[in-house]
């Protein structure tokens, strides 16, 4: 058996489980044996992008888990950060070309 762990987060709320599973479980078992859709609805565990330490996974069927990891479930931005950053850097340069 190794350790590892399943983390969600949402803005006000967090949860990590700790999971001893057997070697050659994929991160997508994971999920499933975690199950953290008991404690937050919104998650698909058959659907929901997932990483490991904030790295995507492409393939959580096939990707198996190593002593340690943490399986990280992904939720919808609710925003673009590029799109946060152009719009700052657009009032930043607004408000300067105001004041001069």
């Amino acid at each position: 058996m190794i350790p590892v762990e399943v983390a969600y987060a949402l803005p006000d709320e967090q949860k990590i489980i700790a999971l001893n599973v057997h070697e050659g479980t994929t991160v997508h078992e994971a999920v499933v044996l975690s199950r953290m859709n008991e404690y937050f609805s919104d998650i698909d565990p058959d659907k929901d992008p997932v990483g490991i330490f904030g790295k995507a996974v492409k393939d959580p069927h096939s990707t198996e888990l190593r002593a340690g990891d943490r399986v990280e479930i992904y939720r919808p931005l609710l925003a673009d950060p590029k799109e946060i950053r152009a719009r700052k850097a657009a009032e930043k340069a607004a408000k300067a070309k105001a004041e001069a």
